[in-house]
């Protein structure tokens, strides 16, 4: 990757030459370091309703708390590509989803990001002519988890298999630049990423997408609760209790 700031081409290039990098970042000072470390996709996810603001899921995350994440990640003025994620019920008519994304771009974000396939599609169409970059999410979709009773890897049986096929190729079909795969099977993982011309980005898909996104303090090791085995995370969350503990000794 050239230095300078990141494109939606420069992304969609990197599909079978480099693996992308992506990770998310929720205030100035974390997009300032990862932008520094060179990551070119920054994801001002919708997971800081559980890491940041203490819910129990993405659903209780409204479009006011997210534009504020944006805005104060959007003033580090990162290189890599700025993705805003449409939190639950944001996007439920093409109008409203045009209307929060603008919102996010006016923040700004480069890009926005919103869950699901052909169900969705009309609120994607409707972001994608209005000149908004949109990054595609498929597989587990955490908006839905409470009607799903849970987090469950997708892929394994035909109707999901056969869903995910087709919900992948009507989001490239209407210009989505990138897809994430959260927690879908990896051989059907492997099969999306063959398939489609746009880069996949997963996220424990197993190891054969065009790139990784983790959540960063699964990554290093500080989100509250159980981190995911997918995460591999560093032990930070133990050198902060050794560090404020010598601090406090010392005192």
């Amino acid at each position: 990757m050239s230095p300078g700031k990141v494109t939606v081409a420069q992304l969609r290039q990197m599909k079978g030459r480099q693996k992308i990098a992506a990770l998310t970042a929720y205030d100035f000072a974390m997009a300032q370091l990862l932008d520094a470390c060179g990551v070119p996709l920054l994801l001002v996810g919708d997971s800081l309703g559980m890491v940041v603001l203490g819910h129990p899921d993405t659903t209780h995350v409204t479009m006011e708390e997210m534009i504020h994440h944006v805005r104060a990640a959007a003033r580090a003025k990162p290189n890599a590509l700025l993705v805003a994620d449409l939190p639950f019920r944001s996007y439920e008519t093409p109008a409203q989803a045009v209307a929060n994304a603008m919102r996010f771009v006016e923040a700004g974000a480069d890009a926005v990001k919103a869950e699901g396939g052909r169900a969705i599609l009309e609120s994607v169409r409707a972001i994608i002519a209005a000149g908004i970059p949109f990054l595609g999410h498929l597989g587990m979709l955490p908006q839905q988890v409470l009607e799903e009773g849970g987090y469950h890897i997708k892929g394994k049986i035909e109707v999901e298999h056969a869903g995910l096929l087709a919900d992948a190729a009507a989001l490239c079909d209407a210009g989505a630049f990138a897809i994430v795969l959260e927690l879908v099977t990896p051989p059907v993982a492997r099969e999306l990423t063959q398939r489609v011309s746009v880069p996949t980005i997963g996220i424990g898909s197993g190891p054969d997408c065009d790139g990784q996104i983790l959540v960063t303090t699964d990554l290093l090791g500080t989100s509250p609760g159980r981190i995911p085995k997918h995460a591999q995370p560093a032990n930070l969350a133990e050198a902060i209790r050794t560090t404020v503990t010598a601090w406090k000794a010392a005192l």
